[in-house]
């Protein structure tokens, strides 16, 4: 691989990484309420993909900059959807529109309709058991075929 590949490869995960942190936004303020606990998960996401506090605050100052990227590696897809069913679920209180934001994120990452309500119930079902993100995707793998 190509220096020029791998520059490539950082500059499309830092994009893709505020691609999420607007998405988790997204899905967090929908209901109206933005509570402690799903900052908290906020921040957690944030430090996992190497978005600094300065960063998660202008994306959320400023969401209309940072334009929707969906991940090529479909792994991170899958670590992405699932990160945004927490964000759904972190509160205890499921909002349809929070549920229809999910949902369309699964259609949007490439997930067919046919089973993209079956995966974010099974994602919701595998993180209210405390399951992480590894032990959803190997329950979910025929969901994702």
């Amino acid at each position: 691989m190509k220096f020029s590949d791998i520059l490539q490869l950082f500059r499309q995960g830092k994009g893709t990484a505020r691609s999420h942190m607007k998405n988790l936004i997204e899905v967090a303020a929908v209901d109206g309420n933005f509570e402690e606990i799903e900052f908290d998960l906020l921040r957690q996401i944030a430090k996992r993909n190497n978005v600094s506090s300065a960063q998660l605050e202008q994306i959320r100052k400023n969401p209309a900059g940072i334009s929707f990227e969906v991940p090529t590696d479909a792994r991170e897809r899958f670590s992405q959807l699932y990160d945004l069913v927490h964000m759904m679920t972190i509160d205890k209180n499921i909002h349809e529109e929070e549920l229809k934001l999910c949902n369309l994120f699964a259609i949007k990452f490439g997930y067919t309709r046919e089973r993209v309500k079956e995966l974010v119930e099974t994602l919701r079902l595998n993180i209210l058991n405390g399951q992480s993100v590894d032990e959803a995707y190997k329950r979910a793998a025929l969901l994702l075929q």
